[in-house]
C-alpha cells in the first residue's frame, strides 16, 4: 500500500489504494488516474485540489463507482468502511449508494427534477430506504430542519426553480444525508454561490459532519474553502497526488513545485495590481492518456532537470509527524521558487490627481414589469468612473450588479429621468440609439466565453468581424490590426486559425477580451470574467487586464463574487444590495473598514487561504424580493446592527463619511468603527 494511505484500512471510512483509471477514447484506453492513494477517517474532511482536468472529479466518481460508460478501473481498490467498491455487483452497488455513501454535485438545479416539487423528491429519498409514506414525510421535514431551512412545509410545496441557489443546495444536502452516509462526497458544492451563501453551506457541512461522523471528500477550485473546511489536502496533477498533508502545513509551507505554483497564482494577503504581478504556471495540463513515465509535472516545472526526465520521483515524507508526503527530487530547492520574483511586468497606470470621468450615471433606475407587478432592479444609482480606473461591483445575487452593467451598455434602458453620460455627453438609453463611436467606446467581457464566441468561426474571423464592425477598417489593414491585437493578448498566429472549441478556457477568454478591445474601447465591462477559470489561468487574465489598462488607459467595471480578485484589480469598490449602492470607496477603505454592516458581512464570509481568523457575521434570511422591498433601510431585516425604531422607518441617504468614501447607514462612521473593532 502506498505511504499516502495513512489511516489503516480497518479504521478508514474511505481508503483509495493505488487507483488506476482510464477512459476509452476511439478504442484506446487513455490514463486519467495514475496510482492515486489516500484515506479519510470517520469524521475527517479531505480536500482534493488542482487544475481542471487533473482528475479530481474522476477520483470522486470512482469512489462512488459513478464513472461514465467509457471509464474503467484498471487496478487498485476503493474501500468504503472496509467494503471494496470496485468488486461490488450491481445489486450490492445499489445498496451501497442508497445506504452508505452520498454525493452532492456542483449544480443543485441539475441534481433535482425541475417538474417535481421538492417535498416529493425528498420523500422519495426516504421511501427508497424502506420508510412508509407517513414516516418518510416526517423524516423529510426533519431533514430540512437539519439543514437549517425555516418554514419547511412551505419549501416542501415548492418546485426547485422557486428556491434560491443556496436553498437548492441545502435541499440536495438534505437528500444526500437521508441515509446517514459513512462517506459524503462534495464536488464543487459552492461554485456559483454568493460568499454569504457559500459560508452558510460550509458551516452546515461542518455541523453535519460532527453530528453524523461522516467522512467528507471535498473537491474544490477555491483553496480558501479547502483550508477552512478540511483537515488534510491532496494536491493533484495529471491524475497523481503530488503532495499531501494537513491543510495548514501544505498551504503555509508548500513542498512541491506545483503546489507553489498554484498558491503563487492567487492574490493573497491583500496584494494589489500596482504592487505585484501574479505568478502563472507556464504551459498547459497534459491531455488525458499522455505518456508520463517519470515526473508528471516535468514539462511545466521550473526545477526540472535530466534527473526529473529520467527517474520517477520518490514519495518523500516531509516533516517529523509522518502524515505529510510529496513527490519531488528537489526538496532542497523548493525555497528557490517560493520567493522568486515574477517575470510578468506590473501594469501600473500613471494617474493624475484629477482624472476625468469617462462614465457618469445620474439618478439611474431600472424597473422591470412582470405581468401587473413593477420590480425595481435599480434604484437611484449615482456613479462615476474615471479614466484608467477599475470600479469593482460586489454584492449577492439579485443585488442588481448585472442589471447595472446592462444599463450602462444600453442592453437595458434606464427609467425616465436617469442619465448615462459618456465623456461628458448623455448617451441614448438603448444601444440601438447610440452613435457608432459611443457603441465602440463601451464593450463587455462575459463570464462564459463558450456562449459568447461563435463556435463555427475561426478566431481570426471572430476578431476580423469585430474590427470591421467597430472601426470600419477592411482588407489587409484589418488583418494587420487583428494580428497586432492577438499579439497584445498573447495569442499566437496559430491560435488565429483555430476555432474556439479547440482552445483552452483561458485562451477562449483571451479571444473574448481581444474582441472587446478590437475598437480601442474607453470602457470595458467585465462580468465575472475569471470565475470559471483555474487559478493559474485566472492570474494570467488578471495580469493581462492590468497591462492593457496601463497601456491604453482603459477603464473597467469589474463584477465579481471573488473578493480577493476584486481587491487585487479594483481601485474603488461599490457594494450593492437590492438595487441600491450601500457603500462605495477606495479599495483599501472598503477592506480596512469601518464598513457598512452589509459590507462587513460580505467580507467576513470570505474564507481565508492564509488562515486568518475572522468572526463571521451571519445574515438572517435571504435577500428580499425587489418587488416587495422592506420599509426604511432595505437591509434592516437582515442587519445584525439594525436600530429598532429607526432603520425600519426611514431609508438612509448615501452620504460621504470620509474623503471618497460614501455609505448608506443610520449608524455613524465613528460608531461603526467602535462596533466593528469590538466584534
Amino acid at each position: 500500500m502506498s505511504p499516502h494511505v495513512e489511516t489503516s484500512v480497518a479504521a478508514a471510512a474511505l481508503s483509495v489504494d493505488n487507483l488506476e483509471v482510464a477512459y476509452t477514447v476511439r478504442g484506446i484506453d487513455r490514463a486519467v488516474l495514475r496510482g492515486v492513494s489516500f484515506s479519510i477517517a470517520p469524521g475527517e474532511a479531505y480536500g482534493l485540489v488542482g487544475e481542471s482536468g487533473c482528475g479530481k472529479s474522476t477520483t470522486a466518481y470512482a469512489s462512488m463507482r459513478y464513472l461514465p460508460r467509457n471509464g474503467k478501473i484498471l487496478s487498485g481498490r476503493v474501500l468504503v468502511d472496509g467494503d471494496d467498491v470496485t468488486n461490488m455487483t450491481g445489486s450490492q452497488l445499489q445498496r451501497f449508494r442508497a445506504s452508505e455513501a452520498s454525493m452532492v454535485y456542483q449544480d443543485p438545479a441539475q441534481a433535482m427534477n425541475p417538474s417535481i416539487k421538492v417535498g416529493r423528491q425528498l420523500i422519495e429519498s426516504f421511501t427508497l430506504l424502506g420508510r412508509s409514506k407517513a414516516d418518510a414525510t416526517n423524516d423529510a421535514l426533519q431533514a430540512l430542519r437539519r439543514v437549517r431551512i425555516a418554514d419547511c412545509e412551505r419549501v416542501m410545496d415548492r418546485y426547485p426553480f422557486q428556491l434560491s441557489g443556496g436553498m437548492q443546495q441545502r435541499v440536495v444536502i438534505a437528500m444526500a444525508l437521508a441515509c446517514d452516509p459513512k462517506l459524503l462526497v462534495l464536488d464543487e458544492p459552492t461554485t456559483g454561490l454568493d460568499a454569504t451563501v457559500e459560508a452558510e453551506v460550509l458551516d452546515l457541512v461542518r455541523v453535519l459532519r460532527e453530528e453524523t461522523n461522516a467522512a467528507v471528500l471535498m473537491i474544490a477550485h477555491n483553496l480558501g474553502i479547502v483550508r477552512s473546511l478540511c483537515d488534510r489536502v491532496g494536491v493533484m496533477y495529471a491524475g497523481q497526488i503530488v503532495e499531501e498533508g494537513p491543510c495548514r502545513e501544505v498551504f503555509d509551507d508548500p513542498q512541491h513545485p506545483y503546489t507553489v505554483g498554484l498558491l503563487r497564482s492567487l492574490p493573497r494577503r491583500g496584494v494589489r495590481k500596482t504592487e505585484q504581478a501574479l505568478a502563472t504556471i507556464p504551459g498547459m495540463l497534459p491531455l488525458i492518456g499522455t505518456d508520463l513515465p517519470t515526473c508528471v509535472f516535468v514539462d511545466r516545472c521550473p526545477l526540472a532537470d535530466d534527473l526529473c526526465r529520467t527517474v520517477v520521483p520518490p514519495v518523500v515524507p516531509v516533516g517529523i509527524t509522518g502524515n505529510r508526503y510529496t513527490r519531488c527530487h528537489h526538496l532542497d530547492r523548493i525555497s528557490d521558487i517560493i520567493e522568486a520574483p515574477t517575470d510578468v511586468p506590473i501594469g501600473i497606470l500613471a494617474k493624475s490627481e484629477d482624472n476625468p470621468d469617462v462614465l457618469e450615471l445620474s439618478h439611474v433606475s431600472k424597473t422591470f414589469r412582470q405581468r401587473s407587478t413593477e420590480v425595481p432592479a435599480l434604484v437611484e444609482v449615482d456613479l462615476q468612473l474615471g479614466e484608467g480606473e477599475t470600479l469593482g461591483i460586489v454584492g449577492e445575487s439579485g443585488s442588481g450588479k448585472s442589471t447595472l452593467a446592462k444599463t450602462m451598455l444600453g442592453i437595458e434602458s434606464a427609467d425616465m429621468g436617469g442619465v448615462v453620460s459618456l465623456d461628458g455627453h448623455a448617451v441614448a438609453a438603448k444601444t440601438a440609439g447610440r452613435s457608432a463611436d459611443d457603441k465602440r467606446a463601451m464593450q463587455m467581457v462575459f463570464q462564459n466565453p463558450d456562449s459568447a464566441l461563435n463556435r463555427a468561426w475561426s478566431v481570426r474571423r471572430i476578431l476580423l468581424r469585430s474590427v470591421t464592425k467597430l472601426t470600419g477598417i477592411k482588407g489587409d489593414e484589418a488583418n494587420d490590426r487583428v494580428e497586432k491585437l492577438a499579439a497584445q493578448l498573447r495569442l499566437t498566429p496559430r491560435h488565429l486559425d483555430l476555432k474556439p472549441r479547440q482552445l483552452s478556457g483561458g485562451l477562449k477568454q483571451r479571444v473574448a477580451i481581444a474582441r472587446a478591445f478590437a475598437g480601442d474601447p474607453r470602457i470595458v465591462v467585465c462580468d465575472e470574467p475569471t470565475s470559471a477559470l483555474d487559478v493559474s489561468v485566472q492570474a494570467a487574465i488578471l495580469n493581462l487586464l492590468a497591462d492593457l489598462q496601463a497601456e491604453q488607459h482603459t477603464s473597467y467595471v469589474f463584477i465579481s463574487h471573488d473578493m480577493g480578485v476584486v481587491r487585487y484589480l479594483a481601485d474603488r469598490i461599490a457594494v450593492m444590495y437590492l438595487g441600491r449602492i450601500q457603500e462605495i470607496g477606495l479599495t483599501d477603505d472598503i477592506f480596512n473598514g469601518p464598513n457598512h454592516p452589509y459590507t462587513e458581512a460580505l467580507l467576513s464570509a470570505v474564507p481565508s487561504l492564509d488562515g486568518e481568523i475572522t468572526t463571521r457575521i451571519r445574515l438572517d434570511g435571504e435577500i428580499p424580493s425587489p418587488a416587495n422591498p422592506p420599509s426604511g433601510c432595505v437591509f434592516h431585516p437582515r442587519c445584525p446592527r439594525a436600530i429598532v425604531g429607526v432603520c425600519e422607518v426611514s431609508e438612509p441617504p448615501l452620504v460621504e463619511v470620509a474623503i471618497g468614501h460614501s455609505m448608506r447607514c443610520h449608524i455613524s462612521i465613528d460608531e461603526l468603527r467602535v462596533l466593528q473593532q469590538g466584534h
